[in-house]
């Protein structure tokens, strides 16, 4: 039953590394790190693929030994957060939703350019 969860979780997060990779503004490689994490726990076949993968690969090995981002990941991540926090701004969403939104975004934007960056330029 343990590895079923695992499992579950790992082709949800893959479906949604997916789905970010064909659309702007949502992300591939989070759902991708989550998806080797929850891989890593009961799919080792996946973990492996996931660490292997061409493309992805890299920054999921970065992530997962030096919990590094690369610099042009904290880029696109935080204009898209700045992006989606003016469209709320926007919205007719109660004042306290917007404001929990905003400023849950300006918290992780702000964690995520204290990560680390990987010492190859290649990311």
């Amino acid at each position: 039953m343990r590895t079923l969860f695992w499992r579950s979780l790992v082709i949800i997060f893959v479906i949604l590394g997916f789905i970010g990779a064909l659309l702007p503004g949502m992300p591939t490689t989070v759902f991708l790190i989550l998806a080797a994490w929850a891989a890593s726990k009961g799919w080792p076949q996946m973990d492996a693929w996931l660490l292997n993968h061409p493309k992805y690969g890299p920054t999921l090995k970065a992530w997962r030994a030096n919990g590094t981002v690369p610099r042009k990941a904290k880029w696109f991540a935080s204009i898209m957060m700045l992006i989606s926090g003016v469209l709320m701004l926007l919205t007719t969403a109660p004042l306290a939703v917007k404001l929990f939104t905003d400023v849950t975004m300006l918290i992780v934007a702000i964690w995520l350019w204290l990560r680390p960056e990987p010492t190859t330029q290649g990311n």
